[in-house]
């Protein structure tokens, strides 16, 4: 039985939910806009949650150079030409409440600081493997209170590489003095998370907060949770123990 001593956390819907943050944060962009414009704001919100998710979905190494205020800026452009304004200085206006609207609602999730304090406790390495952009994410960090309790930040923009790319997961490993068969990666999407960490030879953990079913054939999770307060119970941890709860 493999003995965990080091764990990697995604960030965004897995250690906070970030699905309610930013669209929270969306409506009140979008409301500001539809002030001034006399538009619907739940349709912009929900045109910039759709060119949002179609950035993301599509990240790779190709986006890592270009900076996430202009791509967040174009985000907003076209979700305002999608309800039809085509006003690029709304949309950059639109960007930027949307970034000051989304720092005051961040939040970690219920039982996230109790997981890291207890993973802590029994001399984990703690590492945050995020495809997110050094420019966002290392103000993120510090507003949910993780640099003091990580060991390691591994951005994609910063090291080059986005998830699901197994060579991510072992370069954080080499990095926090681990190796494969010692450390679980948890995290919410089996796309990203799960199925780069596997092939690197990681105990995977998925947190199934969107119910998405897994691939045809895929190779599952070494387990499933639904919440970020359930990953304690499912590590075998370093010291022999598997926890049951």
């Amino acid at each position: 039985m493999r003995a965990i001593d080091t764990v990697l956390f995604d960030l965004d819907d897995t250690l906070h939910d970030d699905t309610a943050a930013y669209r929270a944060a969306a409506l009140v962009a979008a409301r500001m806009a539809a002030r001034e414009r006399g538009i619907d704001a739940q349709a912009l919100a929900d045109a910039y949650d759709g060119a949002a998710m179609g950035f993301w979905s599509a990240l790779s190494v190709e986006h890592l150079t270009r900076s996430i205020g202009d791509e967040r800026t174009r985000m907003w452009y076209d979700a305002l030409r999608e309800i039809g304004v085509d006003d690029r200085e709304l949309a950059a206006r639109c960007a930027a409440a949307y970034v000051a609207a989304r720092a005051e609602v961040l939040a970690l999730a219920p039982g996230a600081v109790e997981l890291l304090d207890a993973l802590r406790a029994r001399g984990c390495k703690l590492g945050l493997v995020t495809n997110g952009f050094a420019a966002t994410h290392h103000d993120k960090i510090d507003r949910l209170g993780l640099r003091e309790r990580m060991d390691g930040f591994f951005l994609a923009d910063e090291v080059g590489m986005v998830k699901p790319d197994p060579e991510l997961f072992l370069h954080a490993c080499r990095e926090l003095g681990s190796e494969p068969a010692r450390t679980a990666m948890v995290g919410d999407r089996y796309d990203r998370d799960v199925r780069g960490a596997q092939q690197a030879g990681l105990f995977t953990v998925l947190i199934d907060v969107h119910a998405i079913p897994l691939p045809d054939g895929a190779p599952p999770p070494d387990a499933v949770v639904d919440a970020i307060d359930e990953v304690l119970a499912v590590l075998p941890l370093a010291d022999g123990r598997h926890r049951t709860g």
